[in-house]
């Protein structure tokens, strides 16, 4: 493989791990068909060359290898992720791909219909499905943990927005602590950096310390930095400036899925 094409492979391998993991729910399962789409692309580089694009190729792949052992979720490592998945059974085809395809990779309709190998109508169609059967299945408690009160406020807008109550918002990790100690949520949105320079990934992992199967989305400007192949890794990464749409789909999708897993200190 060309050294250029090699490199820009290894750049987006970061973003294809956080896709893999997203929709197959576990860590341990994403990474494998992660890995054995770059054993593929090594066998067969004809993908690359019919692609549009390095990024858009690792990902047409990556789907080549999924499909093609009948696109599996990880095992479930709780009774939520289990209810969740049996949940995803019933999911029209393909919309839960195109959804996270779209707002949370960023892949316009035409690269998403190219990687899905359907028509551009189609996945356009799909992520609207996607939307509406994912935001109608489960409502919960949100906690937000952010010390920036414009983007705290727009977070409380649009998960309240999509249905769910919100229990507060923390600032700090002992403020986070104090607050998922009153109001047991149901799912956590977290920043990393905090208000006393406090981690949001320390915050999380304390009140993980404390309850049993809560779902957690981790908020960054630098998602490659955590997205290092180190285990535990967020099974749920938005990165700033995120987008309404990333947002919705991002809480939604942790919701549905209700994966556990966080990172280590």
């Amino acid at each position: 493989m060309p050294a250029d094409l090699t490199s820009a492979i290894g750049a987006n391998l970061p973003y294809l791990r956080r896709y893999a993991r997203a929709l197959t729910g576990s860590q341990t399962s994403g990474d494998s068909f992660a890995a054995a789409t770059l054993e593929a692309l090594l066998e067969d580089m004809s993908v690359l060359s019919a692609a549009t694009s390095p990024k858009v190729a690792l990902f047409r792949a990556f789907h080549l290898v999924w499909a093609s052992a009948g696109a599996p979720v990880g095992d479930a490592d709780s009774a939520l992720a289990a209810k969740a998945q049996r949940h995803m059974a019933a999911l029209t085809p393909n919309s839960r791909e195109a959804l996270l395809l779209s707002v949370i990779e960023g892949f316009p309709h035409d690269q998403i219909a190219e990687i899905l190998q359907i028509g551009d109508a189609e996945a356009a169609e799909l992520i609207t499905i996607a939307r509406t059967e994912m935001e109608n299945s489960i409502a919960g408690r949100v906690m937000i943990i952010e010390d920036e009160a414009i983007i705290a406020m727009d977070i409380e807008d649009i998960v309240t927005e999509i249905g769910h109550s919100v229990t507060g918002i923390a600032r700090t990790r002992d403020e986070a602590v104090a607050l998922a100690t009153r109001i047991r949520p149901d799912l956590i949105l977290a920043d990393i950096q905090l208000a006393d320079n406090s981690s949001g990934i320390d915050a999380v992992n304390d009140i993980l310390g404390q309850f049993d199967a809560l779902p957690v989305i981790f908020i960054t400007a630098f998602p490659e930095r955590l997205l290092t192949g180190t285990r535990p890794e967020p099974a749920f990464l938005i990165t700033k400036p995120f987008s309404e749409e990333q947002l919705r789909s991002a809480v939604s999708q942790a919701m549905f899925f209700a994966s556990t897993e966080t990172l280590a200190a």
